[in-house]
């Protein structure tokens, strides 16, 4: 089982542009610098997004993208939803009708149970939850009392 790509590189652009945008509305190309992502493919990661109202472009010489809602307010669920659709492992919980076993099926009960974890752990971490994690990474000593 993989994460998509387009996955991690949206919760990466997200975490960059919510760590950035305190400075005003953030440049595509400078998210895409930072991360190592190309711009091309960041464009469409944040025209979907843009799209599902997590984030807003400004146009213009001081324009860029800025978050649509405080990062406290966007859960990792809704970034993924945006990019990939309604978080589900198997096709058979989200559409009991694509297996004619579903109604007898030991293992789609345990799919089922899984996704119901990995979406309540997912909407449960919020982007501001992503921010503090990286800021720790980057500064490990930050947290850290000496006597």
């Amino acid at each position: 089982m993989r994460i998509s790509t387009q996955l991690r590189y949206g919760l990466r652009a997200m975490v960059d542009l919510a760590e950035n945008e305190i400075k005003g509305p953030v440049l595509a190309k400078s998210i895409a610098e930072r991360q190592g992502l190309s711009k091309k493919y960041l464009d469409n990661l944040l025209g979907a997004l843009k799209n599902a109202g997590l984030v807003r472009s400004i146009r213009g010489a001081k324009g860029g993208y800025h978050l649509a809602r405080p990062a406290s307010r966007i859960t990792v669920e809704d970034i993924a939803t945006a990019l990939e659709g309604p978080p589900c492992l198997v096709d058979c919980v989200a559409d009991p009708e694509v297996c004619k076993r579903v109604s007898r099926c030991w293992a789609n009960d345990f799919w089922r149970d899984l996704s119901e974890m990995l979406v309540k752990f997912m909407r449960n971490t919020t982007l501001a939850d992503l921010v503090r994690k990286s800021r720790e990474k980057r500064e490990p000593g930050a947290r850290m009392y000496y006597i």
